[in-house]
């Protein structure tokens, strides 16, 4: 049967391993299934707006306006001072910072509630959105630490402490991926990814193939003519990636009419080559987006049935007792007639002839 309901296509309801103490698993449950109740639905919500809020501060610290004088570039920062613009806080006392801390308390309080409430530690450690997690908040603990030990530093080690806090600080845009805990979107654009990995593995290699043999064809073509953009065979690798990619920047193009040959033929192949593995990708993609909402439709089907099925029975269990109440209502007015000495018959036969019939 099971089988059977597989092959038309019904969705098999997926096992949520919960924990077996109760606490643990109503804790799992809230933060874990924003759908199990309206309380897992307001954490949920209170998680994405922190999302959102940390990704908008992380954007916005980057402005001229907003960042330290020792990151900014020499001429920007000269223009800066001529404008008198009000030096911005640096250090603990940053606005910025103060947002960030009170996002990384919200998000080290999310992970440690849910690492002690999950039915599997070792399950929990290897799942790849709990690794985006902990990647996500390590970040800030560095760059508390570089701040806490920066008044210890010459300046040559500052200037590489700020050089390598630009590299760590770029860590925290995976905070992006958290969302898809909370999106369907994102769950089936990673589905579709993770089933389309062969097809994207040949696009890569098809591109592969043809930057390497445009790029040789357009400098041998180019190497005759001093006005050429193509210095070497690897210089000529970025022409031959936006050329067949179709983006077209047109800071490195060919002059010569062999090399404007050679651009065309790139720019064809680029087209054939993208084209050829998309369609299995858009079917993949519409495969598990119907799939979800198909899912999705079951599940109402499911309420709305079980809902009928718990009205129909408290009408059955309604009904008996109606029914049982006309007849001990009928005997005692029998019983009363009888008592009375009047009418008695006149009851008695009247039913008599309602139960047997004409």
């Amino acid at each position: 049967m099971e089988r059977f309901r597989e092959d038309e296509g019904f969705l098999k309801d997926e096992e949520k391993p919960l924990p077996r103490n109760e606490f643990q698993r109503q804790v799992w449950l809230i933060f874990e299934y924003p759908e199990s109740s309206s309380s897992a639905r307001g954490i949920a919500i209170v998680s994405v707006l922190v999302i959102l809020i940390s990704i908008i501060t992380f954007c916005l610290e980057t402005l001229p306006e907003f960042r330290d004088e020792n990151e900014l570039p020499p001429t920007l920062s000269k223009v800066l001072n001529d404008t008198q613009h009000p030096p911005p806080p640096s250090g603990l006392t940053d606005p910025f910072f103060i947002i960030e801390t009170t996002c990384v308390i919200w998000f080290t309080f999310e992970l440690l509630v849910r690492f002690f409430a999950c039915p599997s530690k070792s399950e929990f450690s290897k799942n790849i959105m709990n690794i985006i997690d902990i990647v996500a908040i390590i970040p800030y603990f560095i760059t508390l630490g570089t701040e806490l030990a920066e008044q210890q530093t010459n300046n040559g080690q500052q200037a590489m402490s700020l050089a390598i806090l630009r590299v760590i600080r770029l860590v925290r845009v995976f905070r992006i991926f958290k969302l898809s805990r909370h999106s369907k979107g994102f769950q089936i654009l990673g589905q579709t990814l993770k089933a389309s990995m062969r097809e994207l593995g040949l696009l890569i290699f098809f591109l592969f193939i043809g930057v390497i043999l445009f790029s040789s064809a357009v400098y041998f073509a180019e190497a005759d003519d001093p006005e050429s953009h193509f210095s070497s065979i690897p210089d000529a690798f970025w022409w031959a990636v936006v050329t067949m990619t179709t983006v077209g920047y047109g800071d490195m193009r060919p002059v010569t009419v062999g090399g404007k040959i050679v651009g065309s033929l790139c720019a064809i192949a680029g087209v054939l080559t993208i084209a050829l593995p998309v369609p299995v990708i858009v079917s993949n993609f519409n495969y598990f987006y119907h799939r979800e909402t198909d899912h999705e439709e079951q599940v109402i089907l499911k309420e709305e049935g079980s809902s009928a099925q718990g009205s129909c029975a408290g009408e059955l269990k309604r009904s008996p007792s109606k029914v049982s109440l006309n007849k001990s209502v009928v005997h005692l007015e029998n019983v009363e007639g009888i008592n009375n000495g009047t009418g008695s018959l006149e009851k008695i036969q009247p039913q008599s002839q309602e139960q047997c019939g004409p």
